[in-house]
């Protein structure tokens, strides 16, 4: 259960955007020849999901790997935000429903591509809170980055089932409400797998049951709200070590062949995690604990559950990953993967359309990583790496009420522009202030970029809604551009910049005595004695772009004591 404020609030509006495809203003949208109903479906906040508020599921399944199939039964339980005689839950159209039932009651129901639309005899009731028991079962597909769900095989030739389905969509492998607005309380989940196997999946070990008919249940409690992609599988021949950090467990599962090189590689763990404590607060999921855990890709961040592939060397799959020498010092997808228990998890985008939220925050905290542990120089050359990564081809932010993903812009330009932000503020005492009071403020809650908005201006008493719509609703980089009369000793200067209103300060002048001016869109001007050559702009603590020009005036040359210019 997230902000159920918002639920209400955007019922009605969301089921509209979903169907109008109308997109917010100074935000390109996507043309309406490019949107399904599958789309539709996939995205919008529609009536019959807006309509209740998820409290607890309760999934059991079983894995079978060598016939590759699931089966299970999800008790889901929710109260009802408005009457009405119909909800919606999400299974991907390939997997079988077996049947759904509201105590002994079965229930009637409708599928749409993997959209299940159940149905109740008589009216639930607005206020009430009610429970059914969704039974399933099939072989699920094995698609995308990383499989969705996916049933391989270790080195050693034993079987490794893991989960990863963020863009997917827990729907791919399990019954639920498969979007980001709205998140079960807590949720208990047991998984059933052969006798020789070990499952590692979110929140606490419970224990495990030895069933006799060759499969042992593996018992976990989730203690907090958990969006349901990150609800994760991992099955396989785990070995398991761990240390604590006072109360907090941290808890590492690897194959046995890895033991000894994730003994060396997981001790980076605790300073990273000491790190985010140092500018958020504390972990967030203490009562479930912190785990890594070994899995044949990259990495993904569920929550309390962290999975990695980095192959337990430093920098991105023993990469330079931004090529300044700096990531090659520690465990990117650690730090990266990790920092997501803070943005990601504990505060969540309510629509994939402010992934940045997620992407962009917890690329920050890598660069908030790295200022902490080797100091600010080499934390600003770490942050500055990411412009080349970045392509402004489209926004960040895309249509809302459509399962679109964004680009990847979201994680590096999301980035900069929390950098850039830092700098507009001017006050190191108070950005620290401002994101850790921004990620208590919203820890557990399921947000939106105009909250992000709001409580920046409320807190910084300004209006920076420009500023974000400039770098999160727009394509282009603002562009300071500087017009330099070196007869008269002064440099005019502006913004251009999509945003009509858009205005934001920025340092000039000399690194050893920057000065602060605050350019709008319109001309302003400045004396200087420093010539266009020498003039700086501060581009490592703002992403900006900058465009120089020397006035007319500059281009003419005296002859006879008159002037002529240029042609």
């Amino acid at each position: 259960m997230r902000s159920p404020s918002l639920i209400i609030a955007t019922m009605i509006a969301s089921s509209v955007l979903a169907i109008s495809g109308a997109a917010p203003a100074g935000q390109s949208a996507t043309t309406p020849a490019q949107v399904t109903r599958a789309d539709e479906l996939r995205g919008g906040y529609d009536r019959y999901r807006a309509n209740n508020d998820l409290l607890h599921y309760a999934l059991t399944v079983r894995v079978d790997p060598e016939r590759k199939f699931i089966s299970g039964r999800n008790r889901v339980r929710f109260t009802m935000l408005a009457d009405d005689t119909r909800i919606r839950l999400d299974l991907y159209a390939n997997l079988s429903v077996d049947r759904i039932l509201h105590g002994d009651v079965p229930l009637k129901y409708e599928r749409e591509f993997n959209a299940v639309f159940i149905d109740f005899p008589e009216t639930l009731k607005q206020g009430r809170t009610y429970e059914i028991d969704f039974h399933y079962s099939g072989t699920p597909l094995e698609t995308g980055r990383f499989g969705g769900i996916a049933f391989r095989k270790d080195p050693a030739g034993r079987h490794w089932i893991n989960t990863a389905c963020e863009g997917e969509g827990s729907s791919i492998w399990w019954p639920s409400k498969d979007q980001w607005r709205d998140e079960a309380t807590s949720m208990d989940l047991s998984v059933e797998i052969p006798n020789a196997l070990v499952d590692v999946s979110n929140g606490r070990f419970i224990g495990k049951t030895n069933l006799g008919d060759g499969y042992t249940r593996w018992n976990w409690t989730i203690h907090y709200p958990i969006n349901s992609y990150n609800v994760s599988l991992n099955i396989g021949a785990y070995e398991h070590f761990g240390e604590t950090m006072g109360d907090l467990t941290l808890d590492y599962y690897v194959l046995p062949e890895s033991l000894s090189k994730a003994r060396v590689q997981f001790a980076q763990a605790k300073p990273m995690i000491e790190a985010f404590n140092h500018y958020f607060g504390e972990y967030p999921f203490e009562e479930d604990g912190y785990k890594l855990i070994e899995v044949p890709y990259s990495g993904m961040e569920h929550q309390s559950a962290v999975t990695y592939g980095n192959r337990f060397a430093n920098g991105y799959l023993e990469r330079d990953w931004t090529g300044v020498g700096i990531s090659t010092r520690f465990d990117f997808i650690i730090v990266h993967e990790s920092a997501h228990e803070w943005f990601g998890n504990a505060v969540s985008a309510a629509d994939v359309s402010d992934m940045w939220i997620q992407e962009g925050w917890a690329t920050y905290l890598e660069c908030l990583y790295v200022e902490r542990l080797f100091g600010y120089a080499d934390g600003l050359k770490y942050t500055n790496a990411y412009k080349t990564k970045i392509r402004n081809a489209s926004p960040i932010i895309t249509e809302r009420g459509l399962h679109h993903t964004p680009p990847q812009d979201m994680y590096f330009k999301g980035a900069l522009f929390l950098h850039t932000l830092r700098s507009v503020v001017n006050d190191d005492t108070v950005w620290w202030s401002l994101i850790r009071d921004f990620y208590q403020a919203n820890k557990y809650k399921n947000i939106m970029t105009e909250d992000v908005v709001a409580f920046f201006n409320a807190r910084l008493q300004r209006d920076l809604t420009p500023l974000f719509n400039q770098y999160l609703r727009r394509t282009a980089v603002p562009t300071l551009e500087l017009e330099f009369n070196a007869a008269d000793g002064d440099v005019r200067y502006r913004w251009t910049a999509d945003e009509p209103d858009f205005n934001m300060p920025i340092k000039v002048g000399r690194a050893d005595a920057w000065q602060l001016i605050t350019p709008t869109t319109e001309w302003q001007t400045l004396k200087t004695s420093t010539s266009n050559d020498d003039f700086q702009v501060a581009t490592d603590l703002y992403y900006v772009t900058v465009k120089r020009s020397e006035s007319a005036d500059a281009l003419e040359m005296p002859i006879n004591g008159m002037k002529e210019r240029f042609r």
